[in-house]
């Protein structure tokens, strides 16, 4: 059997076997992690792959999973404890500014700067509801790139903004575009091949000395500066899953 929509989904949850197949991001907030971990453990097969699910969905999951690719000293902080350990290491190390990310938040809203990390915790000591959060020192100078990526369709364009460093279009940045290179699609298809993403919007940190680093990654994103229109994206995507699902099934 093979389910492609999240109404189906719920319907016929219950009568799925071993082999079956769902096709579609999860859409039940609250019980994704435990429907796809009883599918998982139930030999149900998704596409989208569940951890590809859970990480486009979590800022700090991310940051844990594939912190290897990431800005050096990237951490997550899940607890006041962890914060403190941060804060000692990145005074250690001379880093200075700071940002973090609010697991949750997207299209820039939950990013902030921090002049210094005894700042940062002063802040974080009142509120409690803000872990987890994803640290990272501040990179003041790079190219920010947004490739998108479905089997063997590459696009790539950057985002900038003179105004504020949250750089994403629909806060006012500008796009142009990017000619990727042969390394840069390689390091994005090794990312998606650790968080088993069958397709991918991903943000890419690149220095001057042309080095790159991962900044976020999701199975969807704004298109906004892309060629391509949403309804062509998401025709792509599915026309993938469901090859990959005749592949599997």
């Amino acid at each position: 059997m093979i389910i492609k929509n999240n109404r189906e989904l719920k319907s016929r949850y219950h009568e799925l076997t071993g082999g079956d197949i769902f096709i579609g991001n999860l859409s039940l907030k609250h019980l994704k992690q435990t429907l796809l971990i009883d599918m998982i453990e139930r030999g149900i097969r998704c596409l989208p792959s569940a951890l590809a699910q859970i990480l486009s969905s979590s800022k700090a999951a991310q940051a844990f999973v594939l912190k290897e690719w990431m800005l050096p000293h990237t951490r997550v902080i899940p607890r006041r404890s962890d914060l403190l350990e941060a804060l000692n290491a990145y005074n250690k190390n001379g880093i200075g500014p700071v940002i973090t990310k609010q697991d949750g938040m997207h299209c820039g809203h939950g990013i902030r700067r921090w002049e210094t990390m005894e700042t940062l915790y002063s802040f974080m000591a009142l509120d409690p509801s803000n872990y987890p959060f994803v640290l990272q020192p501040f990179q003041e100078q790079f190219t920010d790139v947004r490739v998108i990526i479905v089997d063997d369709y590459v696009e790539s364009y950057t985002r900038s903004n003179p105004h504020n460093f949250r750089v994403n279009i629909t806060l006012g940045g500008t796009d142009s575009a990017y000619d990727l290179s042969a390394h840069q699609e390689s390091f994005c298809r090794t990312v998606m091949q650790r968080g088993k993403f069958p397709h991918a919007h991903i943000d890419l940190m690149v220095l001057s000395d042309d080095t790159c680093f991962l900044s976020e990654i999701a199975l969807n994103g704004g298109i906004k500066g892309a060629r391509i229109s949403r309804e062509e994206l998401d025709q792509k995507k599915m026309a993938l899953l469901e090859k990959l699902a005749s592949k599997k099934n």
